[in-house]
Protein backbone atom coordinates (compact mmCIF):
# COMPACT_ATOMS: atom_id res chain seq x y z
CA UNK A 1 0.00 0.00 0.00
CA UNK A 2 1.00 3.80 -0.64
CA UNK A 3 0.83 6.30 1.97
CA UNK A 4 1.69 9.94 0.41
CA UNK A 5 2.60 12.63 3.02
CA UNK A 6 0.92 15.29 0.26
CA UNK A 7 -2.43 13.20 0.89
CA UNK A 8 -2.19 12.15 5.29
CA UNK A 9 -0.18 15.52 5.82
CA UNK A 10 14.27 5.90 4.15
CA UNK A 11 33.26 -12.02 6.52
CA UNK A 12 33.50 -14.00 8.96
CA UNK A 13 36.62 -12.93 9.86
CA UNK A 14 35.14 -9.54 10.58
CA UNK A 15 32.33 -10.54 12.85
CA UNK A 16 33.66 -10.04 16.10
CA UNK A 17 34.78 -6.42 15.79
CA UNK A 18 31.37 -5.74 14.03
CA UNK A 19 29.52 -7.45 17.55
CA UNK A 20 32.46 -5.61 19.76
CA UNK A 21 30.94 -2.22 18.34
CA UNK A 22 27.45 -3.16 18.56
CA UNK A 23 27.63 -3.57 22.28
CA UNK A 24 29.47 -0.59 23.22
CA UNK A 25 27.22 1.45 20.78
CA UNK A 26 23.99 0.10 22.76
CA UNK A 27 25.62 1.10 26.16
CA UNK A 28 26.10 4.19 24.80
CA UNK A 29 22.74 5.25 24.29
CA UNK A 30 20.24 5.17 29.46
CA UNK A 31 17.19 5.38 29.05
CA UNK A 32 15.73 8.73 29.49
CA UNK A 33 12.17 7.34 30.71
CA UNK A 34 11.03 3.90 31.59
CA UNK A 35 11.41 1.32 28.36
CA UNK A 36 9.11 0.44 26.35
CA UNK A 37 8.97 -3.59 27.21
CA UNK A 38 5.87 -4.23 23.59
CA UNK A 39 8.48 -2.47 21.66
CA UNK A 40 10.74 -5.25 19.86
CA UNK A 41 14.37 -4.02 20.45
CA UNK A 42 15.68 -2.30 16.99
CA UNK A 43 18.87 -2.97 14.70
CA UNK A 44 20.18 0.24 12.70
CA UNK A 45 21.90 -0.37 9.67
CA UNK A 46 23.83 2.20 7.87
CA UNK A 47 24.57 2.69 4.39
CA UNK A 48 27.15 2.10 1.24
CA UNK A 49 30.64 3.64 2.87
CA UNK A 50 29.32 4.75 6.43
CA UNK A 51 28.82 4.09 9.59
CA UNK A 52 26.91 3.62 12.64
CA UNK A 53 27.21 7.46 13.86
CA UNK A 54 24.78 8.62 11.51
CA UNK A 55 21.90 6.96 13.65
CA UNK A 56 22.57 9.36 16.78
CA UNK A 57 20.12 11.98 16.12
CA UNK A 58 17.78 8.82 15.73
CA UNK A 59 18.79 7.00 18.76
CA UNK A 60 18.52 10.26 20.39
CA UNK A 61 14.90 10.48 19.56
CA UNK A 62 14.24 6.95 20.34
CA UNK A 63 15.52 7.46 23.86
CA UNK A 64 13.34 10.90 24.05
CA UNK A 65 10.04 8.91 23.78
CA UNK A 66 10.82 6.12 26.51
CA UNK A 67 12.86 3.23 24.43
CA UNK A 68 15.77 2.32 26.47
CA UNK A 69 20.01 2.43 25.36
CA UNK A 70 19.83 -1.35 25.43
CA UNK A 71 17.49 -2.11 23.61
CA UNK A 72 19.11 -0.89 20.71
CA UNK A 73 21.83 -1.24 18.84
CA UNK A 74 23.82 -0.05 15.58
CA UNK A 75 25.70 -1.78 13.40
CA UNK A 76 29.13 -0.42 12.30
CA UNK A 77 30.11 -2.83 9.24
CA UNK A 78 33.75 -3.11 8.51
CA UNK A 79 34.13 -2.48 5.51
CA UNK A 80 30.83 -0.27 4.59
CA UNK A 81 31.84 -0.12 0.44
CA UNK A 82 30.10 -2.54 -1.87
CA UNK A 83 32.06 -4.04 -3.93
CA UNK A 84 32.39 -2.96 -7.74
CA UNK A 85 31.43 -6.71 -9.13
CA UNK A 86 29.72 -8.46 -5.83
CA UNK A 87 31.03 -11.75 -7.37
CA UNK A 88 35.03 -10.55 -7.72
CA UNK A 89 37.14 -9.59 -4.20
CA UNK A 90 38.23 -6.69 -3.62
CA UNK A 91 40.50 -4.66 -1.16
CA UNK A 92 38.77 -2.98 1.67
CA UNK A 93 35.12 -3.72 0.26
CA UNK A 94 32.31 -6.40 0.78
CA UNK A 95 30.40 -8.20 -0.94
CA UNK A 96 26.49 -9.32 -0.07
CA UNK A 97 27.29 -12.14 1.43
CA UNK A 98 30.15 -10.69 4.08
CA UNK A 99 27.27 -8.07 5.34
CA UNK A 100 24.52 -10.66 5.66
CA UNK A 101 26.85 -12.62 7.95
CA UNK A 102 27.83 -9.27 9.71
CA UNK A 103 24.66 -8.37 10.09
CA UNK A 104 23.15 -11.69 10.95
CA UNK A 105 25.46 -12.05 13.62
CA UNK A 106 24.55 -8.62 15.12
CA UNK A 107 20.89 -9.20 15.14
CA UNK A 108 21.82 -12.64 17.42
CA UNK A 109 24.15 -10.49 19.72
CA UNK A 110 20.64 -7.99 20.04
CA UNK A 111 18.50 -11.13 20.97
CA UNK A 112 21.34 -12.35 23.29
CA UNK A 113 21.52 -9.41 25.31
CA UNK A 114 17.84 -8.67 25.30
CA UNK A 115 16.19 -11.60 25.39
CA UNK A 116 13.71 -11.02 22.79
CA UNK A 117 12.64 -13.15 20.35
CA UNK A 118 12.21 -10.80 17.29
CA UNK A 119 14.35 -7.80 16.42
CA UNK A 120 13.39 -4.48 14.61
CA UNK A 121 15.73 -3.38 11.38
CA UNK A 122 15.37 -0.47 10.14
CA UNK A 123 18.14 0.66 7.34
CA UNK A 124 19.49 3.09 5.11
CA UNK A 125 20.10 2.94 1.17
CA UNK A 126 22.73 -0.62 1.43
CA UNK A 127 21.67 -1.34 4.83
CA UNK A 128 18.31 -2.20 3.33
CA UNK A 129 19.99 -4.33 0.92
CA UNK A 130 21.37 -6.56 3.71
CA UNK A 131 18.42 -6.17 5.59
CA UNK A 132 16.35 -7.59 2.90
CA UNK A 133 19.05 -10.49 2.65
CA UNK A 134 19.40 -11.80 5.58
CA UNK A 135 15.70 -11.77 5.88
CA UNK A 136 14.89 -13.61 2.66
CA UNK A 137 17.83 -16.39 3.24
CA UNK A 138 16.80 -17.95 6.59
CA UNK A 139 16.20 -14.81 9.15
CA UNK A 140 12.49 -13.60 8.79
CA UNK A 141 11.74 -16.00 11.83
CA UNK A 142 14.17 -13.50 14.26
CA UNK A 143 13.09 -10.36 12.66
CA UNK A 144 9.56 -8.63 13.13
CA UNK A 145 9.45 -5.17 11.00
CA UNK A 146 12.19 -4.25 8.47
CA UNK A 147 11.87 -0.06 8.06
CA UNK A 148 14.06 0.75 4.25
CA UNK A 149 14.97 3.88 4.06
CA UNK A 150 15.94 5.19 0.74
CA UNK A 151 16.76 1.49 -0.18
CA UNK A 152 17.42 1.07 -3.60
CA UNK A 153 15.36 -2.24 -3.86
CA UNK A 154 15.16 -2.28 -7.56
CA UNK A 155 18.36 -0.62 -8.62
CA UNK A 156 20.66 2.37 -8.97
CA UNK A 157 20.49 1.33 -12.57
CA UNK A 158 18.57 -1.14 -14.52
CA UNK A 159 20.98 -2.40 -17.12
CA UNK A 160 22.63 -4.69 -19.05
CA UNK A 161 25.94 -4.30 -18.72
CA UNK A 162 27.33 -4.67 -14.70
CA UNK A 163 25.28 -7.04 -14.19
CA UNK A 164 27.30 -8.12 -11.12
CA UNK A 165 26.73 -4.90 -9.10
CA UNK A 166 24.72 -5.33 -6.36
CA UNK A 167 23.03 -2.24 -7.39
CA UNK A 168 22.27 -3.21 -10.82
CA UNK A 169 18.36 -3.99 -11.07
CA UNK A 170 18.95 -6.46 -13.61
CA UNK A 171 22.03 -8.02 -11.60
CA UNK A 172 21.43 -11.49 -9.91
CA UNK A 173 21.73 -9.85 -6.34
CA UNK A 174 18.18 -7.67 -7.03
CA UNK A 175 16.90 -10.09 -9.14
CA UNK A 176 17.31 -12.66 -6.52
CA UNK A 177 15.84 -10.72 -3.73
CA UNK A 178 12.34 -9.35 -6.34
CA UNK A 179 11.52 -12.41 -7.50
CA UNK A 180 7.90 -13.70 -7.43
CA UNK A 181 4.77 -12.01 -6.73
CA UNK A 182 5.45 -10.52 -3.79
CA UNK A 183 9.15 -8.49 -2.91
CA UNK A 184 8.46 -9.11 0.50
CA UNK A 185 9.04 -12.18 2.81
CA UNK A 186 6.42 -13.38 4.36
CA UNK A 187 6.12 -13.34 8.30
CA UNK A 188 8.08 -9.75 8.67
CA UNK A 189 6.19 -6.22 8.00
CA UNK A 190 7.96 -4.44 5.43
CA UNK A 191 7.93 -0.07 5.68
CA UNK A 192 9.67 1.38 3.08
CA UNK A 193 10.16 5.46 2.80
CA UNK A 194 11.12 7.07 -0.26
CA UNK A 195 11.42 10.85 -1.09
CA UNK A 196 9.29 12.17 -3.91
CA UNK A 197 11.78 12.83 -6.22
CA UNK A 198 14.44 14.36 -4.74
CA UNK A 199 16.92 11.32 -3.98
CA UNK A 200 20.42 11.24 -6.52
CA UNK A 201 19.84 7.48 -6.47
CA UNK A 202 16.65 7.51 -7.92
CA UNK A 203 16.49 9.09 -10.82
CA UNK A 204 15.50 8.17 -14.58
CA UNK A 205 18.85 9.83 -15.74
CA UNK A 206 21.89 8.75 -14.89
CA UNK A 207 24.02 11.92 -14.53
CA UNK A 208 24.46 11.48 -10.75
CA UNK A 209 25.81 8.11 -11.09
CA UNK A 210 28.74 9.35 -13.54
CA UNK A 211 26.54 8.48 -16.94
CA UNK A 212 24.83 11.71 -18.19
CA UNK A 213 22.11 10.80 -20.77
CA UNK A 214 21.63 7.32 -20.42
CA UNK A 215 18.39 6.59 -19.02
CA UNK A 216 19.12 4.12 -15.89
CA UNK A 217 15.17 2.41 -15.91
CA UNK A 218 14.93 3.50 -12.83
CA UNK A 219 12.38 5.82 -11.18
CA UNK A 220 11.29 7.78 -7.92
CA UNK A 221 9.60 4.97 -7.09
CA UNK A 222 12.24 2.43 -7.02
CA UNK A 223 12.80 2.05 -3.49
CA UNK A 224 9.14 0.52 -2.86
CA UNK A 225 8.05 -3.41 -2.77
CA UNK A 226 5.56 -4.98 -3.52
CA UNK A 227 4.07 -6.01 -0.35
CA UNK A 228 5.28 -3.61 1.68
CA UNK A 229 4.04 -0.57 2.91
CA UNK A 230 5.04 1.92 0.72
CA UNK A 231 5.33 5.84 2.04
CA UNK A 232 6.06 9.05 0.48
CA UNK A 233 7.75 11.48 2.65
CA UNK A 234 8.07 14.76 0.01
CA UNK A 235 10.99 16.42 -1.48
CA UNK A 236 13.45 14.93 1.51
CA UNK A 237 17.52 13.58 0.05
CA UNK A 238 18.51 10.33 -0.05
CA UNK A 239 19.91 10.15 3.41
CA UNK A 240 17.10 12.26 5.57
CA UNK A 241 14.92 8.91 4.00
CA UNK A 242 16.44 7.43 7.35
CA UNK A 243 17.84 10.47 9.27
CA UNK A 244 15.35 13.50 8.83
CA UNK A 245 12.82 14.07 11.75
CA UNK A 246 9.72 13.48 9.41
CA UNK A 247 11.45 9.71 8.40
CA UNK A 248 11.88 9.29 12.58
CA UNK A 249 8.11 9.15 12.90
CA UNK A 250 7.44 6.87 10.38
CA UNK A 251 9.98 4.69 11.88
CA UNK A 252 9.01 4.70 15.59
CA UNK A 253 5.22 4.74 14.08
CA UNK A 254 5.53 1.69 12.50
CA UNK A 255 7.51 -0.06 14.79
CA UNK A 256 6.40 1.14 17.74
CA UNK A 257 2.45 1.09 16.51
CA UNK A 258 1.89 4.39 17.80
CA UNK A 259 2.67 8.12 17.12
CA UNK A 260 5.89 9.50 18.81
CA UNK A 261 5.05 11.29 21.90
CA UNK A 262 7.33 14.02 20.91
CA UNK A 263 9.94 14.46 17.82
CA UNK A 264 12.53 17.11 19.39
CA UNK A 265 15.22 15.52 21.41
CA UNK A 266 15.23 15.69 24.85
CA UNK A 267 18.01 17.33 26.65
CA UNK A 268 20.43 15.62 29.34
CA UNK A 269 21.81 17.14 32.20
CA UNK A 270 25.10 15.25 32.58
CA UNK A 271 26.40 14.94 28.72
CA UNK A 272 29.51 11.83 28.18
CA UNK A 273 30.81 11.24 25.28
CA UNK A 274 33.09 8.76 23.36
CA UNK A 275 33.46 6.50 20.24
CA UNK A 276 36.09 4.71 17.54
CA UNK A 277 38.74 6.29 15.66
CA UNK A 278 38.67 5.07 12.32
CA UNK A 279 40.27 5.99 8.55
CA UNK A 280 40.43 4.83 5.01
CA UNK A 281 42.72 2.32 3.10
CA UNK A 282 43.61 3.41 -0.38
CA UNK A 283 40.77 5.99 -0.13
CA UNK A 284 38.54 3.60 0.76
CA UNK A 285 36.52 4.82 4.23
CA UNK A 286 36.62 1.25 6.18
CA UNK A 287 35.51 0.89 9.84
CA UNK A 288 38.49 -0.76 11.40
CA UNK A 289 39.82 0.88 14.39
CA UNK A 290 43.03 3.08 14.33
CA UNK A 291 45.15 2.47 16.79
CA UNK A 292 47.71 5.26 18.42
CA UNK A 293 45.31 8.15 17.46
CA UNK A 294 45.14 11.17 19.67
CA UNK A 295 41.74 13.13 20.33
CA UNK A 296 41.89 16.05 22.28
CA UNK A 297 38.27 18.17 23.23
CA UNK A 298 37.92 21.55 23.84
CA UNK A 299 34.68 23.98 24.66
CA UNK A 300 34.79 26.72 22.47
CA UNK A 301 32.90 30.05 22.24
CA UNK A 302 30.11 29.68 19.97
CA UNK A 303 30.66 33.39 18.31
CA UNK A 304 34.76 33.26 17.69
CA UNK A 305 35.20 29.45 17.59
CA UNK A 306 38.28 30.39 20.74
CA UNK A 307 38.94 27.79 23.00
CA UNK A 308 37.34 28.37 26.54
CA UNK A 309 39.33 27.05 29.23
CA UNK A 310 41.36 24.05 30.01
CA UNK A 311 41.34 21.29 27.92
CA UNK A 312 38.48 19.17 28.83
CA UNK A 313 39.58 15.60 27.70
CA UNK A 314 42.54 13.95 25.89
CA UNK A 315 43.41 10.65 25.16
CA UNK A 316 44.88 8.09 22.64
CA UNK A 317 43.46 5.11 21.48
CA UNK A 318 44.60 1.26 21.80
CA UNK A 319 43.78 -1.40 19.39
CA UNK A 320 40.47 -0.98 19.93
CA UNK A 321 40.24 2.45 18.20
CA UNK A 322 37.81 3.37 21.28
CA UNK A 323 38.08 6.78 22.49
CA UNK A 324 36.30 8.49 25.79
CA UNK A 325 34.87 8.48 28.12
CA UNK A 326 34.48 12.75 28.22
CA UNK A 327 31.88 14.89 30.43
CA UNK A 328 31.27 18.02 28.24
CA UNK A 329 28.78 20.96 28.66
CA UNK A 330 25.86 19.98 26.66
CA UNK A 331 25.44 24.05 26.24
CA UNK A 332 28.64 24.76 24.92
CA UNK A 333 29.87 23.81 21.02
CA UNK A 334 33.29 21.55 20.81
CA UNK A 335 36.20 21.37 18.73
CA UNK A 336 37.21 17.71 18.51
CA UNK A 337 40.72 17.61 17.52
CA UNK A 338 41.94 14.05 15.94
CA UNK A 339 45.65 14.06 15.80
CA UNK A 340 45.74 9.99 13.73
CA UNK A 341 49.03 8.50 11.84
CA UNK A 342 49.28 9.15 7.65
CA UNK A 343 46.73 12.10 8.11
CA UNK A 344 45.86 16.06 8.30
CA UNK A 345 45.19 16.81 12.04
CA UNK A 346 41.26 17.62 11.82
CA UNK A 347 39.41 20.24 14.08
CA UNK A 348 35.73 19.26 14.22
CA UNK A 349 33.37 21.91 15.24
CA UNK A 350 30.61 20.67 16.43
CA UNK A 351 27.50 21.93 17.89
CA UNK A 352 26.64 21.07 21.37
CA UNK A 353 25.43 17.44 22.36
CA UNK A 354 22.08 17.65 23.63
CA UNK A 355 22.44 14.19 24.73
CA UNK A 356 25.33 11.16 25.59
CA UNK A 357 26.52 8.98 22.81
CA UNK A 358 29.06 6.27 22.44
CA UNK A 359 29.00 6.50 18.45
CA UNK A 360 30.84 10.31 18.57
CA UNK A 361 32.85 8.64 15.60
CA UNK A 362 36.14 10.27 14.42
CA UNK A 363 37.90 9.98 10.86
CA UNK A 364 40.33 12.22 9.81
CA UNK A 365 39.69 14.64 7.11
CA UNK A 366 40.84 14.08 3.48
CA UNK A 367 44.13 14.96 2.38
CA UNK A 368 44.75 17.96 0.76
CA UNK A 369 44.16 18.17 -2.66
CA UNK A 370 46.59 19.45 -5.47
CA UNK A 371 45.22 22.34 -6.09
CA UNK A 372 45.10 23.38 -2.06
CA UNK A 373 49.03 23.18 -2.19
CA UNK A 374 48.89 26.65 -1.93
CA UNK A 375 46.00 27.94 0.31
CA UNK A 376 46.52 28.91 3.06
CA UNK A 377 43.98 27.08 5.23
CA UNK A 378 41.31 24.71 4.09
CA UNK A 379 37.99 24.43 6.06
CA UNK A 380 35.27 21.79 5.20
CA UNK A 381 31.54 22.31 6.04
CA UNK A 382 29.93 18.68 6.00
CA UNK A 383 26.55 17.30 6.67
CA UNK A 384 26.59 13.57 7.47
CA UNK A 385 22.63 12.85 7.88
CA UNK A 386 21.69 14.40 4.75
CA UNK A 387 22.82 16.38 1.66
CA UNK A 388 22.81 20.06 0.42
CA UNK A 389 19.82 21.27 -1.35
CA UNK A 390 19.53 24.63 -3.00
CA UNK A 391 16.98 26.23 -3.32
CA UNK A 392 15.27 23.69 -0.46
CA UNK A 393 17.91 24.39 2.15
CA UNK A 394 19.47 27.74 3.36
CA UNK A 395 22.98 27.05 3.02
CA UNK A 396 25.61 29.97 3.63
CA UNK A 397 29.50 28.90 4.54
CA UNK A 398 31.32 31.99 5.06
CA UNK A 399 28.82 34.41 4.46
CA UNK A 400 27.55 33.09 0.77
CA UNK A 401 25.92 30.17 -0.87
CA UNK A 402 28.79 27.68 -1.66
CA UNK A 403 29.76 27.17 -5.31
CA UNK A 404 30.97 23.63 -4.91
CA UNK A 405 26.98 22.79 -3.74
CA UNK A 406 24.81 22.12 -7.28
CA UNK A 407 21.21 23.03 -7.43
CA UNK A 408 18.33 20.89 -7.40
CA UNK A 409 18.39 17.31 -6.82
CA UNK A 410 20.60 17.37 -3.36
CA UNK A 411 24.03 15.54 -4.31
CA UNK A 412 26.58 17.66 -2.13
CA UNK A 413 27.19 16.83 1.42
CA UNK A 414 30.12 18.39 1.70
CA UNK A 415 31.74 22.25 0.65
CA UNK A 416 35.30 23.58 1.14
CA UNK A 417 36.55 26.53 1.56
CA UNK A 418 39.94 27.72 0.64
CA UNK A 419 41.47 30.95 2.10
CA UNK A 420 44.95 32.72 1.36
CA UNK A 421 47.79 32.70 3.86
CA UNK A 422 46.60 36.01 5.17
CA UNK A 423 43.24 34.59 6.59
CA UNK A 424 44.46 32.11 8.82
CA UNK A 425 43.00 31.56 12.65
CA UNK A 426 39.87 33.61 11.58
CA UNK A 427 36.49 32.40 12.63
CA UNK A 428 34.22 31.01 9.66
CA UNK A 429 30.66 30.37 10.16
CA UNK A 430 28.48 27.53 8.53
CA UNK A 431 24.94 27.77 8.18
CA UNK A 432 22.58 24.86 7.19
CA UNK A 433 18.95 26.18 7.96
CA UNK A 434 18.82 26.68 11.76
CA UNK A 435 22.15 24.47 12.81
CA UNK A 436 24.80 27.33 12.67
CA UNK A 437 28.77 25.80 13.38
CA UNK A 438 31.55 28.64 13.88
CA UNK A 439 34.98 26.90 13.28
CA UNK A 440 38.70 28.66 12.92
CA UNK A 441 40.66 28.05 10.28
CA UNK A 442 43.97 25.56 10.82
CA UNK A 443 47.42 26.53 9.03
CA UNK A 444 47.39 24.08 6.25
CA UNK A 445 51.20 24.71 6.01
CA UNK A 446 50.98 22.48 10.00
CA UNK A 447 48.80 19.64 7.68
CA UNK A 448 45.60 21.11 9.24
CA UNK A 449 42.05 20.98 8.35
CA UNK A 450 38.95 22.37 10.25
CA UNK A 451 35.86 20.84 9.72
CA UNK A 452 32.25 22.39 10.65
CA UNK A 453 30.43 19.03 10.87
CA UNK A 454 26.41 19.26 11.47
CA UNK A 455 24.56 17.15 13.29
CA UNK A 456 20.77 17.63 11.28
Amino acid sequence: MKLSRRTILQGAGSLPFAVASLRMGALAQNSSAAGSSEVPPILFVHGNGDYDALWMTTLWRMESNGIARDRMMAINFTNPSARSDDTVEQANRSSTEEQRRELAAAIAELKRSTGAARVALVGNSRGGNSIRNVIKHGGAGDVSHAVLCGTPNHGVFALDDQLGSEFNGRGTFLRGLNEGDSEVTPGTAFLTLRSDGMDKYAQPEGRFIGRPGVPTNVTAEGPELKGATNLVLGTIDHRETAYHPRAFREIYKFIAGREPARIAITPERTVRLSGLVTGSADGVPTNRPVAGATVEIHHVDPESAERRGDVVFRSKTGADGRWGAAEVDPTSPLEIVLTSPDAPTTHFYRSPFPRSSAVVHLRAARPFAPAEKDAGAVVIMSRPRGYFGLPRDTVLFDGREPADVHPGVPTDATATLRLPAGEVGRSIVAQFNEERIVARAWPASENRIAVAELTY
